[in-house]
């Protein structure tokens, strides 16, 4: 399969030149042959990497020969399920792989590079190591009574769960950025005909996506595109005007229409300046108030406002862009209203991994009411374990020699 040109040695970290042979024996490609040796490998396995140059017919050849010599084809998944079993990676470095080859946008990128580095665990390693001390604590009360140990106070047990208890709140919170950073947000641009939303939408997309007419009515289905909005994916909607009509094509549009306000996470309502407010308008921001996050923009800012100026409005010019630039910061602002948490800062991304946080948070919560009705240790125990385990979950588990280790290391038991 491989004839490399001079006496070759298999040595780690070495990268060699061969030639790919074909099924009689003549060269059809150079390529480059490295053999990463266990465990620096990203399976923690001895792996050998041969890369072709980009030909399908090449690529295809070459993994035919391996398969005739005894490999087979990789499960999906299964490098990186590999790297986890042995080792090399846990879980939430896992997902990231997945986290980072779906990225849209840098800022996904960065979030997913720093959760392969291990920013999730490094984040809740401080919160589990102090839940195993505290657990090792109330075990030690328990079980070395006998032994001059002696038992934890309330308040000892009460303050050593609140710093653990705000960790956990932390991460939890910061799952409601995450998720727009991991899944993104869809964005409605919603109005009366002709106020100039697909302007707006193009103008937004910084390309001619949608049709723009001076004609009433010329969307009439939702025409939907994608951009980045400071690294946060955005499906943006362009929507029919909504107006009562007696086409039924315009009807089932404008059907759409409502829909997308409904399913969106953000609403923008746009109103056209140039003309006095109509009942049509007030609707439409009522019921984006009623259905969450909105903003009303005032579209042709260059012909002079003539709508009234109790109607708050960031006004824009989606011709010429004089606006644009505002109603960005200004839907940053409401996706983010805290501004945008730093990568580093052990961003939760995973609905798992916010699941099993809660968990964790609400078994803890458990004990500390359990601390004030004055139940037992041992009832503590139980929740203080069922916490464990849901971190256990997210990042690995946690032995009874942990535990053990904990509570030789801390307490001078058999003196």
């Amino acid at each position: 399969m491989l004839r490399f040109r001079d006496a070759h040695q298999w040595q780690p970290w070495r990268a060699s030149l061969a030639e790919l042979l074909d099924d009689g024996g003549s060269p059809l490609d150079q390529v480059v042959v490295t053999f990463f040796a266990a465990p620096h490998s990203y399976t923690a396995e001895d792996v050998v990497e041969i890369a072709c140059h980009g030909s399908p017919v090449v690529l295809r050849h070459c993994v035919a020969r391996a398969l005739d010599n005894g490999a087979r084809l990789a499960e999906p998944g299964e490098f990186t399920l590999r790297a986890y079993v042995n080792g090399r990676i846990d879980l939430p470095q896992a997902e990231a792989v997945a986290d980072l080859i779906s990225a849209t946008t840098l800022h996904q990128a960065r979030v997913a590079a720093r959760q392969m580095a291990g920013g999730v665990s490094q984040a809740i390693a401080p919160l589990k190591a102090q839940l195993v001390e505290w657990i090792a604590l109330l075990e030690a009360g328990i079980d070395f009574a006998e032994d001059d140990v002696s038992i934890a106070t309330n308040d000892e047990i009460q303050g050593r769960l609140r710093p653990i208890l705000a960790g956990l709140a932390r991460l939890i919170d910061s799952f409601r950025f995450g998720r727009l950073v991991h899944e993104g947000l869809t964005l409605a641009i919603v109005g009366r005909p002709n106020v100039g939303k697909s302007s707006l939408f193009n103008a937004l997309l910084r390309q001619e996506r949608a049709i723009v007419t001076d004609i009433p009515g010329t969307t009439r289905d939702t025409v939907s595109e994608s951009f980045s909005l400071e690294g946060i994916p955005v499906r943006l909607v362009d929507t029919a005007g909504i107006r009562d009509s007696g086409d039924v094509v315009e009807k089932l549009g404008i059907e759409r229409s409502i829909q997308a306000m409904a399913d969106s996470d953000i609403t923008i309502v746009v109103i056209d300046l140039a003309q006095p407010v109509q009942a049509d308008d007030l609707d439409l921001v009522e019921r984006a108030r009623g259905q969450g996050l909105h903003l009303v923009v005032g579209n042709k800012s260059d012909l002079g406002r003539q709508a009234a100026p109790e109607v708050e409005t960031l006004d824009v010019c989606a011709l010429s862009g004089e606006g644009l630039q505002a109603l960005r910061r200004k839907l940053v602002g409401l996706i983010a209203p805290d501004g945008f948490a730093s990568p580093e800062a052990g961003l939760i991304t995973s609905l798992r991994h916010e699941l099993l946080l809660k968990e964790s948070r609400d078994a803890l919560e458990r004990a500390r009411d359990a601390v004030g009705f004055g139940l037992p240790h041992e009832m503590l125990l139980l929740d203080g374990y069922a916490a464990l385990r849901a971190l256990d979950a997210l990042t690995g588990a946690t032995t009874a020699d942990d535990i053990l280790n904990r509570i030789f290391s801390t307490f001078c038991i058999g003196k």
